[in-house]
Order: structure tokens, then sequence, then C-alpha cells
């Protein structure tokens, strides 16, 4: 698990412009959805070409989330992150391009629809009731990448809770676009996954600043559990 210390200038900061820490001091269950990003097995299983070991480390966190919020009739989304076959579409030059030596055409490899790399890592506590969505590009939410949006609006959903993997690229991506088309957002210090700390930090103290509310998983329980006005 990740050791988080957000900038004490980033927590200043967002304090003077905020008033306050949080912005949202409740939620309503029924228009939430929690948002898992790419827990799949290709980045989360050993020897797969994309793993992190601490993605392994958030899963109890993350079902404790999502059983907690089925309960209180919020909704629970589970994205894959998508190469090649029909859902993917034409391949995407600039993912190449910047992962060099083979390792962006393995973990492409890895995550074709039907393989084992694109499966959600097998320790989730899915629910037939939960959407599954594939996406193609780092956020869920920009042009063409899924139906994400359009499921969610569908729903009625205000706002959504961004857990899951990798904390500085697909979570940081699908929250700052979630809040650009209008969601409530909330980012769970503990429930996002990078490869260092120091990456994992800076992205907390950039949703706090501009994007989304920060809480931990505990916190995030307790402001579902609570009534509005209590």
């Amino acid at each position: 698990m990740h050791k988080i210390q957000i900038p004490q200038d980033a927590i200043d900061r967002a304090i003077a412009r905020r008033g306050a820490l949080q912005v949202f001091d409740h939620l309503e269950p029924s228009r939430t959805a929690l948002l898992v990003i790419d827990l799949q097995n290709g980045f989360m299983a050993p020897g797969q070409p994309g793993e992190l070991a601490q993605a392994r480390a958030i899963v109890d966190n993350v079902n404790r989330l999502a059983g907690t919020l089925r309960e209180a009739g919020g909704h629970v989304v589970w994205v894959r992150h998508t190469h090649g076959g029909p859902a993917a579409g034409q391949p995407w030059p600039r993912f190449l391009e910047f992962a060099a030596a083979g390792w962006g055409q393995a973990l492409n490899a890895a995550l074709v629809p039907g393989g084992e790399g694109h499966a959600l890592y097998p320790a989730l506590q899915t629910r037939p009731e939960d959407d599954v969505v594939d996406k193609t590009r780092f956020s869920a939410l920009i042009q063409g990448s899924s139906d994400l949006h359009e499921r969610l609006q569908s729903r009625g959903i205000d706002t959504v809770i961004v857990t899951g993997t990798i904390t500085n690229v697909c979570c940081e991506s699908t929250a700052r676009d979630a809040m650009m088309l209008n969601y409530k957002v909330h980012f769970v210090s503990d429930a996002n996954a990078a490869r260092s700390d120091a990456e994992h930090n800076a992205t907390l103290g950039n949703m706090l600043l501009w994007f989304a509310d920060v809480r931990s998983t505990d916190e995030l329980i307790q402001l579902v559990r609570t009534p509005k006005g209590v």
C-alpha cells in the first residue's frame, strides 16, 4: 500500500481556494457510481507485462467500496483497458510511441478481449448487476474511448468515485474528464495504485487542487452511509 503524503503546499492552496479541504460533504448513493479502472490481470497478475504489485494491495478496499455502495443503492462499473479486437478499432499509435523496447506491443497483446490479461483480476468481487465497460484510451470518458458517459447518464449518475490503476495515468485521466463533464468526483487515496509513492501523491495533490475531493476508503464509506443533513 502506498505511503500517502499529499504535498502540504497543495493542501494549503486547496483550502485557500475552496474554503475547506472538501467540496462535497454528502452524496446520493442512487446517483453515484464507483468506477474501477483497469484492475485486470494484465496490470496485476505476476508475470504480466503491466504487472503492478501495488494494484494487488488495493483490492480489499475496492471490494469494500463496491459492497458498501451497492448496499446503499449505488452502482459499480468495472472498466477494462482494451487493445485489439472489434471494440478497440484502429491501433493507437501514440501509445506505442511512448512505450518503446517492445513493452507497448506486449501490453497491447495482453489486453486483447478474450485473453487472460484482459480479464478482471479474480479477487475482485463483481456482481451480475454491475456494468463492465471496455475503453480504448487512458480516459474512459474522452470522446470515442467508451460508452461510459452514456451509461452513467442513462442511470441519472452525477457523482463518480474513482479507483483503480494506474493512479497518474488512466485513473487521473478519467477523473479529469469526469470533472470536465460536470460529474462530482471523489478520488480515493488508498484505492488507487501507481508505480511509486511520489507519482501517486503528486496525482492526489493535483486532484485536490483542481478536479476532485480526495478521501480514504474509510472516509468514503462513511460518506456513503451518512444520510444528507446528518
